[in-house]
């Protein structure tokens, strides 16, 4: 394994210090928001912010790349993400920082997908899935660290704003050093929603509520751990016991969808979350070792959704069509990771902390209801080969160059890059157009 890891070496050390900032600037702001006073709605929309730069991002950096090359484009949304951080030290306000934050997404997925970009033109079909694992988790590794980092030291103060700054600056380094050929430009691979919505309903449904929950909880889970009283460092594990339950759960849910309707799983893992979210609603648990544990089984069962639905929909996709049906879920979970701030931050506002897992509930049984009505419109799919499951990153981190990574994406590959009559190309890099 070690000598596939190593020509790639300093590009997942590069993902890494990049994660570890995006991990310390992601929790550190609605904890010292919520410090400064800030209302749950602009917490909210601060989320949104987000979300809305990280789609930007996908779709404008492929542009940015093929004009200035790899190696510098990275250097700029690195070096503009160290600059935004301390510009939120500098400029506290809730609506600077919702744009703040949009220009920090826009970075953060431009940076992920140069980086991915360049991994994928590195990995060969023989250590594709290796490649893959270990980038997912080293990434993992990265940003659990990165949010633990805020238990080390009250939130008050510069001193993480200029850590994340730190971090974001030494993520420039290992690609600008490195003397690995850059990669060709990235490509765009225009998506159709109405194929999308054909090829499996459920699927496309399922990627924009999955959004709307991911999406508020990134944001406002770290304001719930405030407003129930948790200490700063209580909720740095808080927040990663959620990703940490996740990540243990995706392989044996996985299997299980491999065996039976992935439907029956999702409806399954979506009423486990409305027990989950419920208990935790009304239970209101403040002693941090029970709160810890029930965030950590709640994550175990939204995060894997995603990756369920990707592979329902993957099931009925034709062979060569994973990156495109893939890219178009994403981009219906980025709608919903916009709204879902907002309507979380609205249901706290008028529910109290509560509201936020309440919120998650009603969206669950949505979810159950729309995929319940399905199976009865559609049986599963019989006789045709499906692929196994592949477990895939928490939402916040996936870019289309995650997805063009995916080893599933080497099926699609002479269907996505139409190279002249000549070799084969690698496995494409990949953005949505809207």
């Amino acid at each position: 394994m070690a000598s596939q890891l190593i020509p790639v070496a300093a590009l997942l050390i590069g993902s890494a210090l990049l994660l570890i900032a995006g991990g310390i600037h992601g929790l550190l702001l609605p904890i010292r928001g919520a410090i400064e006073g800030f209302s749950t709605t602009e917490l909210g929309l601060i989320g949104t912010g987000w979300a809305v730069g990280f789609v930007l991002g996908c779709i404008v950096v492929p542009r940015i790349v093929r004009r200035v090359g790899h190696v510098r484009a990275y250097g700029v949304m690195a070096s503009i993400a160290g600059v935004v951080i301390l510009l939120n030290l500098l400029i506290i306000s809730p609506w600077a920082w919702i744009g703040l934050r949009a220009f920090s997404g826009f970075c953060f997925a431009g940076a992920q997908m140069i980086v991915e970009s360049w991994l994928n033109e590195r990995a060969t079909r023989e250590n594709r899935g290796t490649i893959f694992s270990v980038y997912q988790m080293v990434n993992f590794a990265a940003s659990t660290a990165g949010q633990l980092l805020l238990a080390t030291a009250p939130a008050e103060g510069f001193f993480f704003f200029v850590l994340g700054a730190i971090f974001y600056s030494l993520a420039i380094l290992p690609s600008a050093l490195s003397t690995a050929q850059t990669p060709r430009p990235l490509k765009t691979t225009k998506i159709d929603l109405r194929s999308l919505f054909r090829n499996s309903p459920v699927s496309a449904v399922g990627c924009f509520l999955i959004g709307l929950v991911n999406g508020a909880f990134g944001t406002l889970g770290a304001v719930y751990g405030q407003k129930i009283g948790l200490p700063t460092a209580v909720i740095a594990f808080f927040m990663s016991a959620a990703v940490l339950g996740g990540a243990i759960t995706q392989v044996p849910l996985g299997k299980l969808s491999d065996k039976i309707d992935r439907r029956l799983v999702l409806i399954g893992v979506a009423a486990a979350a409305i027990v989950m979210s419920l208990a935790i609603a009304f239970v209101s648990p403040t002693q941090p070792t029970v709160i810890i544990v029930m965030i950590a089984l709640f994550g175990g069962m939204i995060y894997p959704m995603y990756g369920l639905a990707v592979a329902h929909a993957n099931d009925y996709a034709a062979p060569d069509d994973f990156v495109k049906v893939a890219s178009g879920l994403l981009l219906m979970s980025g709608f919903g990771t916009m709204i879902g701030p907002i309507i979380g931050a609205l249901a706290m506002t008028h529910l109290g902390p509560a509201g936020l897992f309440t919120f998650f509930s009603v969206i669950h049984v949505v979810l159950i209801g729309y995929t319940a009505f399905r199976m009865s419109r559609r049986p599963a799919p019989r006789d045709v080969p499906r692929d196994a499951f592949q477990s895939m990153p928490p939402l916040k981190n996936a870019t289309p160059e995650t997805i063009a990574l995916d080893p599933r994406a080497e099926d699609g590959k002479p269907a996505q890059t139409v190279a002249p009559a000549t070799a084969p190309l690698p496995a494409p890099a990949t953005t949505p157009t809207i």
